[in-house]
């Protein structure tokens, strides 16, 4: 790849890992699902889905706690390694969490993306909570 076409990919790369947070802390869950490849799959604590449909059925599973009007993702140290081919790529973010009682969770993002015509998409996320906070307002999931 030129070098041109990395920095153009990794920006391509950011744009995804954002157009996937916004929607998400706003409940808008079908442009998050959008995100991912026909074949992508979202696995996060206690959950696995594959393919844009499922996906967002799994995230809107179970009743919508009420008391949750406030939810931030901030990811932050991306690291992007691109394959020679310029058509995949590996992914690794630290996020955490702000929600109405304030820091809520943290953890770590694990990614496989791919080029498809429609531009980069989720083929694999992994979601790992490393810590959450008694006072969290979403269903434990720190892995233990």
């Amino acid at each position: 790849m030129m070098p041109s076409d990395v920095v153009a990919a990794r920006e391509a790369i950011r744009d995804l890992l954002t157009r996937y947070t916004y929607p998400g802390d706003r409940g808008q869950v079908a442009a998050l699902a959008a995100c991912f490849a026909e074949d992508g799959t979202l696995e996060f604590p206690g959950a696995i889905a594959t393919g844009p449909a499922a996906i967002a059925a799994a995230l809107t599973s179970g009743a919508p706690d009420p008391a949750r009007t406030f939810v931030r993702h901030h990811i932050t140290h991306p690291q992007i390694d691109l394959a020679a081919d310029g058509h995949t790529a590996t992914v690794r973010s630290y996020f955490h969490v702000i929600s109405n009682h304030g820091p809520d969770h943290a953890g770590v993002y694990n990614d496989r993306l791919r080029l498809t015509p429609d531009g980069w998409r989720f083929a694999y996320r992994q979601v790992r909570i490393d810590w959450q906070a008694e006072t969290s307002l979403f269903r434990p999931m720190a892995s233990r």
